[in-house]
C-alpha cells in the first residue's frame, strides 16, 4: 500500500514537472525522491518507538505525501502568477515552493540523524537532493526572501517542539509537517505584514484568515500553559478561561486586526456579511444547515443513550456531515466566494475554540460536548485532541483560500483551473463520500494491501465527473476549454490516492487536485 501510495505521489510530480518543466520543478523531483527513502526511516522508528515523540498509530509516516504538498502548490501558483503577468505573487510562489522543500528536508535530515545505525545511502540521496535545492534557491532567492524562509523554518523547529510535546498520538509525521507548516507560514506573514504598515491598506478579507489562525493557535498555547497550574474542570478555573478568551480578544486580537485593515474590525464585518440580498439568503441557509448538523448528533446520542449495548456512529451516518458541508459550499462558491471565505474563517476558529472547550472540560459545556462527540469517534482520533472535523473544514476550505485570486483575470482561472475552487467539494465532499458510502455496503473487490475497494473508488471517480458537469451547468464562470482528460486523469489519480493513503485524507486529497487542476 505505501508502494502504490508512493507511485501515485510520484506520478502527480512528474505531471507537474512535464507542464513546468523548469529548476524548481526538477527540485521537485528531487525532493521527492530523497523523501521516499527517507519515510521508510521513519516508518522503521515509529514501528521501534524510536521517534523524539509519540506520533499517531494504525498510519505510516506520510512522509512522501505530505512533503510534496507545499513545494508543488508554490510552483503551480508561481506558474499561474507568472502567466498573469503577477510579479509579486510569482516571486510569492517561489518562497512557498522553497519553504516547502527547506521544512521537508529539514525533517528527512532529523530521520535520518536519530536511525541506528546510520543508514549510508539514505544519508547520500538526501545530501545530494539537499544541495540541488539549496543551489537552486541561492540563485533564485532575494536576501529577504532567504530571511524569509528561514523566519519559517524556525517557527516551525519552535512550534513542532512544543506542539508534538503538548499533543501526543494527534498527528503522523507528515500531518504534523503540513499542519505546523501552515501555522507557521501563516504566523510569519502576519508579522511581517503587521510590520508594513502599508500592506494594511489591501483587502481586509486577506487578513482575516491570518489573524484568526494566529489568534486561536495563541489561545490555545496560553491555556494549555495555565491550565499545568490549575485544574481547569472547576468552575473558577472555567470563569476565567472565559474572563482571559475576551480580553485576549477584545485587547489583543482585535487592535491587531485593526492596525492591518485600518477600521474597525466588527464594523467591518457586520457591513461585510450584511452588504447584499444574496449575502443574506447565503446566512440564513447556512444557519438552517448548522441546525441540522446539530440535529444529527442530537439524534445519534439520544439513539445511544436508548440501546443496552455501546453505540457508535457508522461510516454512513458520518457521512452526513459530508453531504451537509457539500449544500453549504456548493452555493457559496457560485453565489458569493468572498462571503464563503470569510464565513469558513469564522467557522474554523468556532470549531478550534470549542474544542478547546471540550479538551479543558470547561464548564458548562466541556462534559457535554465531549460526550455528544465521543459516539463519532474513529481510529484517527487516537490523541487527546479530536480533529477529524476541523480536517474536514480545512479540506473544503483550503481550496477557496489558496485561490490566487489576484492571478486570475475576471476572478477565475482559464481551463481546468476554473474548477480550484470546487477541489474540496469534488475530492471529500461527493468523492470521498461516495467511495465510503458504496465501499461499505457494496464493494467486494478490495485493493491490495487496503480495506477499501474497487467498486468505492469507481463509484467515487464517476460521481466526481458527474458533479464537474453539474458545476458546468449551474457555474456560469466556469469554462473547462475542452481540458477533460486532464480533468478525469487528475480526479481518477486523487481518488485512487483515497483508496492507498493512511494518512488524513480530508486534508490530503483536496490539496493534491487543487495542484492538479491549477497547473
Amino acid at each position: 500500500a505505501v508502494l502504490v501510495e508512493s507511485l501515485l505521489v510520484f506520478i502527480i510530480v512528474l505531471s507537474v514537472h512535464t507542464v513546468v518543466w523548469d529548476r524548481f520543478s526538477w527540485c521537485t523531483v528531487a525532493l521527492a525522491i530523497q523523501a521516499f527513502y527517507v519515510q521508510f526511516k521513519w516508518d522503521r522508528l515509529l514501528q521501534l518507538g524510536g521517534a523524539v515523540f509519540q506520533f499517531r498509530g494504525a498510519a505510516n509516516s506520510g512522509l512522501l505525501p505530505a512533503s510534496m504538498v507545499i513545494p508543488l502548490l508554490g510552483v503551480v501558483m508561481k506558474e499561474r502568477c507568472r502567466a498573469a503577468g503577477i510579479v509579486y505573487f510569482e516571486r510569492f510562489g517561489i518562497v512557498v515552493a522553497s519553504t516547502g522543500m527547506l521544512l521537508a528536508l529539514f525533517l528527512s535530515v532529523l530521520a535520518v540523524g536519530i536511525t541506528k545505525p546510520v543508514p549510508t545511502n539514505t544519508c547520500i540521496l538526501t545530501g545530494i537532493a539537499g544541495s540541488v535545492i539549496i543551489y537552486t534557491m541561492k540563485h533564485s532567492l532575494t536576501v529577504s526572501e532567504v530571511i524569509e524562509v528561514l523566519e519559517v523554518l524556525l517557527i516551525f523547529v519552535y512550534l513542532s517542539m512544543i506542539l508534538l510535546y503538548l499533543l501526543p498520538r494527534c498527528f503522523t509525521p507528515g500531518e504534523a509537517l503540513l499542519v505546523l507548516a501552515g501555522v507557521s507560514f501563516v504566523l510569519n506573514q502576519l508579522i511581517k505584514r503587521s510590520l508594513n504598515v502599508i500592506e494594511g491598506r489591501r483587502d481586509p478579507i486577506d487578513f482575516f484568515l491570518l489573524v484568526a489562525v494566529v489568534g486561536v493557535v495563541l489561545l490555545g498555547l496560553f491555556f494549555t500553559v495555565l491550565f499545568v497550574f490549575l485544574d481547569s474542570g472547576t468552575w473558577i478555573s472555567s470563569m476565567f478561561f472565559h474572563m482571559m478568551t475576551a480580553v485576549l480578544g477584545l485587547g489583543v486580537i482585535m487592535p491587531w486586526l485593526y492596525r492591518l485593515i485600518q477600521r474597525n474590525p466588527l464594523f467591518w464585518l457586520l457591513q461585510f456579511l450584511f452588504q447584499t440580498q444574496t449575502r443574506l439568503y447565503l446566512l440564513v441557509y447556512w444557519t438552517f444547515l448548522a441546525a441540522s448538523a446539530c440535529g444529527v448528533v442530537f439524534y445519534q446520542n439520544a439513539k445511544r443513550s436508548s440501546e443496552s449495548k455501546k453505540h457508535q456512529a457508522s461510516t454512513i451516518t458520518r457521512k452526513y456531515f459530508h453531504f451537509i458541508v457539500v449544500a453549504t459550499y456548493v452555493p457559496g462558491l457560485i453565489y458569493d466566494r468572498q462571503l464563503l471565505y470569510v464565513a469558513a474563517v469564522l467557522c474554523l476558529a468556532v470549531f478550534i475554540f470549542l474544542e478547546y472547550i471540550r479538551y479543558f472540560r470547561i464548564k458548562p459545556f466541556g462534559q457535554t460536548l465531549r460526550h455528544l462527540l465521543s459516539l463519532f469517534l474513529d481510529e484517527r482520533d487516537s490523541g487527546p485532541l479530536i480533529l477529524t472535523h476541523i480536517y474536514l473544514l480545512l479540506g473544503m476550505s483550503l481550496p477557496v483560500w489558496l485561490f490566487p485570486r489576484s492571478c486570475a483575470p475576471k476572478g477565475t482561472l482559464p481551463g481546468a483551473g476554473a474548477l480550484v475552487p470546487y477541489s474540496g467539494v469534488l475530492a471529500v465532499g461527493v468523492g470521498d463520500t461516495i467511495a465510503s458510502v458504496f465501499g461499505s455496503t457494496m464493494g467486494e473487490i478490495k485493493w491490495p494491501g487496503t480495506k477499501k475497494t474497487f467498486e468505492g473508488t469507481m463509484t467515487a471517480i464517476f460521481a466526481q465527473i458527474i458533479a464537474v458537469a453539474l458545476i458546468l451547468i449551474f457555474d456560469s464562470s466556469v469554462n473547462l476549454n475542452s481540458s477533460y482528460a486532464w480533468i478525469l486523469a487528475s480526479v481518477s489519480l486523487v481518488s485512487l490516492l483515497e483508496a492507498y493513503t493512511t494518512q488524513i485524507d480530508n486534508l490530503l486529497l483536496p490539496l493534491y487536485l487543487q495542484i492538479m487542476l491549477m497547473v
